[in-house]
């Protein structure tokens, strides 16, 4: 037990010095194991290898000094000094301007530390963030979706999202259904709420059910529209001002199909970029708008607007979450998709 005694004593006294060894050692191997004598004969720089110079050079800034750094790093002051001298040779430029008093940044130096500071500094709140996700479970999640959708079928899900986890950030990208596959496919997005499509390999999609597009105006415009061209059923939409969504849009690809398929042309048509617009524009007696019968089911209740009696119904489409099944989801997408299926 004296022994014992003896022995914790000696380590409390020598704790710095067996520091000063132990990360001397540390700094050694890794060094050994990055700068390979050969590589560092050859002058041939890396920018795993480098991390470590650019370290020391950080130090050696901040602290003013040779000796200074060397004891906040516990590496002896030759070993600093050989380290400034190999990332200088490196970059072939001065870093430091060496007088009695110790050493100064040259211009060259300068330029260099901004940007080393700025990356270790980057690195210092990447692993903060990293700690807060782990110890709170934040997590990211990016979401494609048309303008349309967002609005009428998304903003549900997301507050109730939101309000079970919290701490998962959510990033919202509006576009078409067809850039939302594109972005899918290509890893930029975890998730898009989409209308199916024909061919989507290697996506998964989760059905939320059908929507139904159906044209639609004002009783006014459709009583005078009548009284000028007598039109009936699919004859109207040929007669009357057309309004639809642009051609980029996966909904107006899918109208245009049935357009060609029963053989309408109008000739006046009016292409507008979302579907919240295309119903104002109904509403004010401008045309018919092709719209998703949902979005107005109150102004249809209300006799705001009318459902155009056609006689040929437009098939229904299904709109649901799709993601890419290739590929292990994350954690945040993990909750989303366990929370869109219970």
């Amino acid at each position: 037990m004296e022994v014992l005694y003896i022995l914790i004593d000696f380590i409390v006294q020598q704790r710095d010095k067996i520091i000063f060894l132990l990360k001397r050692l540390t700094m050694n191997l890794f060094q050994d194991e990055y700068y390979p004598s050969r590589l560092r004969e050859k002058g041939e720089v890396f920018m795993d290898s480098n991390l470590s110079l650019y370290k020391i050079f950080s130090v050696v800034a901040e602290c003013g000094s040779i000796s200074g750094a060397a004891k906040q790093l516990y590496i002896s002051q030759p070993a600093i000094s050989k380290s400034i001298s190999n990332l200088e040779a490196s970059l072939q430029t001065p870093l430091f301007e060496r007088n009695s008093r110790g050493v100064t940044l040259t211009e060259e130096g300068q330029l260099l530390y901004r940007h080393v500071s700025d990356a270790f500094r980057t690195l210092e709140a990447g692993e903060a963030e990293l700690q807060r996700f782990k110890d709170m479970g934040i997590g990211h999640l990016t979401i494609g979706v048309s303008t349309t959708l967002c609005r009428y079928r998304l903003l549900p899900y997301l507050k109730a999202f939101v309000d079970e986890y919290p701490h998962i950030s959510i990033n919202i990208i509006c576009q078409s259904t067809n850039q939302t596959l594109e972005l899918l496919n290509d890893g930029t997005l975890d998730i898009g709420l989409i209308a199916r499509q024909p061919h989507m390999d290697h996506i998964t999609f989760a059905s939320l059910g059908n929507i139904e597009d159906v044209f639609v105006c004002t009783p006014s415009y459709l009583n005078h529209l009548q009284m000028r061209h007598a039109a009936e059923g699919l004859g109207i939409l040929n007669a009357g001002t057309l309004m639809l969504l642009d051609k980029a849009n996966a909904s107006r690809q899918f109208i245009d199909y049935f357009l060609e398929e029963n053989h309408i042309h109008a000739a006046n048509l009016i292409e507008i970029t979302t579907m919240d617009l295309l119903i104002e524009f109904a509403r004010t007696g401008l045309g018919i708008a092709c719209v998703i019968k949902d979005f107005v089911a109150d102004d249809l209740e209300k006799g705001t607007l009318i459902e155009i009696p056609i006689g040929q119904p437009i098939h229904p489409r299904e709109i649901g979450f799709a993601w890419k099944s290739s590929h292990t989801p994350h954690r945040s997408l993990e909750s989303f998709i366990r929370f869109i299926m219970p």
